[in-house]
């Protein structure tokens, strides 16, 4: 699973040719999550409250990138790295 972004322990990959909606993964210190692009609801998994937030502050800057990402994957082909929180 390709890793997109690395940011504050926090890992944020994406499958190839994986299941709708729209999602990518976040893995903070054994913790797991999924989250959708779109909505940034969390579908599936738990995070610890800070990495959470961070993950969502991320996200929100970066939609666009993880949509185009998602689009990639899909057919597939090598995704584009996303800068990290700052």
């Amino acid at each position: 699973m390709p890793e997109l972004s690395r940011f504050y322990g926090i890992i944020i990959r994406m499958y190839f040719m994986d299941h709708n909606p729209p999602h990518f993964h976040a893995e903070y210190q054994g913790f797991r999550a999924e989250y959708n692009i779109k909505t940034l609801d969390l579908i599936v998994g738990k995070l610890p409250h800070r990495a959470h937030a961070l993950v969502l502050e991320w996200a929100s800057e970066h939609k666009k990138e993880l949509l185009d990402n998602w689009e990639k994957a899909a057919i597939p082909e090598p995704l584009s790295p996303i800068e990290p929180l700052n």
